[in-house]
């Protein structure tokens, strides 16, 4: 006797839309834009690939409100789209912030080409408006981190033996040299400077900076060249791989993707028992903790790779906040 069918009503997975799903002039202009960011802005993939996703989500809201040509998009159309992003969606401020960004370059670039006559994004409010105080670890917080990596206690494969170096090594660099998951992925081996005790580091714009990182973070690097890397640098059939001169490799001998590093720093941090930590999370540390010991902000710019200070100056506005606790914490009449 056959089983009886099953009646359950499943609902439908939503298609995810692309720009298949624009209107045709919309489209072209998605595409020559994305193009104008490679090729003649240099950008670097991972802003290109947000501003592709950005700008789709607005050209989508235009084409579902009629408004197919890009002369229809005027400033009650952006500012109605920016407020669904907030209202509807519920968007974190950083990522409305972001979709903000990705409107004005794409007006801007609009108004250059002559498609427009007048930027209608400059009616839309400044992001910094908006802008959330990043979350930052105590100086203990971040100690429990650097040593939640702990060699296996029973290692299946000689990559298993070896890993929590590698993992030592990313977080004691990303805290000491503030540096970014992406960062950290596109490290080469030619990018220590031993004798400097310091990193070549590749940024946003495909710009370059030199930064310093302290002892603790050299020796953990050491440690990872040493004891790690080869083992990592051969795979199961010893074998050399194709790591392309990476500094840090996966279990298999892979360069290091940034998705990756956002697993290393998300896996440990449970494992000291730590909450909504993310890579990001240690740059922001390493810059506060910069500036409540008395650095100067133009110093922290050049570390952290920021074009312009206004984008640093949110960290003094953390360690203000943090001083008003501690009045209020300690002093008598706080």
């Amino acid at each position: 006797m056959p089983a009886p069918k099953d009646t359950t009503h499943v609902e439908p997975k939503p298609t995810r839309r692309t720009t298949d799903d624009l209107a045709p002039e919309l489209r072209a202009a998605h595409r020559a834009f994305i193009a104008y960011c490679r090729i003649e802005a240099g950008l670097a993939p991972a802003t290109i690939e947000a501003y592709s996703r950005d700008l789709l989500e607005l050209l989508l809201d235009a084409t579902d409100r009629a408004a197919t040509t890009t002369t229809k998009l005027d400033p009650a159309l952006l500012i109605d789209h920016v407020a669904s992003l907030k209202a509807d969606r519920d968007l974190a401020p950083s990522t409305v912030a972001r979709h903000i960004a990705t409107i004005k370059v794409f007006s801007r670039w609009l108004v250059a080409r002559d498609a427009l006559p007048a930027n209608p994004a400059d009616h839309i409010d400044q992001p910094a408006r908006w802008k959330k105080l990043p979350d930052v670890l105590s100086p203990n917080q971040v100690r429990k981190l650097l040593d939640a990596p702990q060699p296996s206690m029973k290692p299946k494969r000689a990559a298993d033996a070896v890993i929590h170096h590698r993992d030592r090594a990313i977080l004691e660099l990303m805290y000491a040299s503030g540096l970014r998951a992406s960062e950290v992925g596109t490290l080469g081996t030619t990018d220590v400077l031993w004798d400097l005790q310091s990193l070549r580091v590749l940024g946003k714009g495909t710009k370059h900076r030199i930064v310093p990182m302290g002892d603790p973070a050299y020796t953990a690097l050491q440690r990872y060249i040493d004891d790690a890397r080869p083992t990592l640098a051969t795979n199961a059939n010893q074998q050399p791989t194709d790591h392309q001169g990476r500094l840090f490799l996966s279990r298999t001998g892979r360069p290091l993707e940034r998705v990756a590093v956002w697993q290393i720093v998300k896996r440990h941090a449970a494992a000291a028992g730590l909450t909504g930590v993310h890579p990001h999370t240690l740059r922001h540390s390493f810059a506060t903790h910069l500036l409540m010991g008395g650095a100067d902000l133009r110093v922290v710019q050049d570390l952290l790779g920021h074009a312009d200070i206004a984008t640093t100056q949110i960290y003094t506005h953390v360690d203000r906040s943090r001083l008003h606790e501690v009045v209020k914490k300690h002093h008598p009449r706080g």
